[in-house]
């Protein structure tokens, strides 16, 4: 049994994820619609981890398998395959297990440009995943202001300190403070609760306008902190 289940965790932002939080000591599986894919990355992780003189504890599996693995899973995939991957997934999860969303509804899903957002009847990316959610399930958004470059990016003594916030919403206390041990298991990062779910709405949007800055600054690593807070 895994602490944490990353769906998508072949993709760039997935591995970002899985590769600091096994870092940061976490057991991680790896979900993939290839569970090829999957064990690749997570071999990928391991090599990466032995260069900084860790062993870490990752696994690859094929998605609905992954999904049965922890009592976290997070989904990290384009929104164009979010509710065929929650449809794939949903009846492997654990009964109240912790389903953490990363989608930002980018109009790349119908053909559009990555710096334009999609309006969705739920509402927001994380809602409509929450729509197809099993009972007992909750679901809570989170991790959309990080890059995936810099997820990824190491030094010579291991993972760079990222300079942004984590804004959450949704949940209960417990499943807040789950968010927030991942959060600060990255190094340079705060945690933030931003409300309800429906407050993801305005998450994603902020999301999207860091990928719009991004292109039109042929820059790729811009992030966000709100100031004035106390965590």
């Amino acid at each position: 049994m895994s602490d944490v289940t990353v769906i998508g965790g072949a993709g760039h932002e997935g591995y970002g994820l899985a590769l600091r939080w096994a870092l940061a000591g976490k057991s991680i599986t790896i979900g993939s619609r290839s569970p090829e894919r999957a064990m690749e990355a997570a071999q990928k992780i391991k090599h990466t981890a032995a260069g900084f003189g860790k062993t870490v504890t990752v696994d690859g599996q094929e998605n609905a398998a992954a999904a049965a693995a922890a009592p976290v899973v997070v989904v990290s995939v384009p929104l164009a395959a979010q509710i065929a991957t929650i449809k794939a997934i949903r009846e492997h999860l654990q009964p109240n297990c912790l389903l953490v969303d990363v989608t930002v509804p980018l109009a790349t899903a119908i053909g559009g440009r990555a710096s334009r957002m999609l309006g969705l009847p739920a509402g927001s990316a994380a809602e409509q995943l929450a729509e197809y959610a099993p009972a007992g399930v909750q679901v809570v958004s989170a991790f959309h202001f990080l890059s995936a470059d810099l997820l990824a990016q190491a030094g010579p003594d291991g993972p760079i300190p990222i300079d942004c916030d984590v804004v959450a919403c949704g949940g209960d206390a417990q499943a807040q403070e789950v968010i927030r041990d991942l959060a600060v298991a990255i190094e340079g990062v705060h945690y933030l609760h931003a409300g309800p779910l429906v407050a993801s709405r305005l998450v994603e949007a902020a999301a999207t306008m860091l990928i719009a800055m991004n292109v039109r600054h042929k820059v790729r690593h811009t992030g966000l902190r709100i100031t004035g807070h106390h965590g």
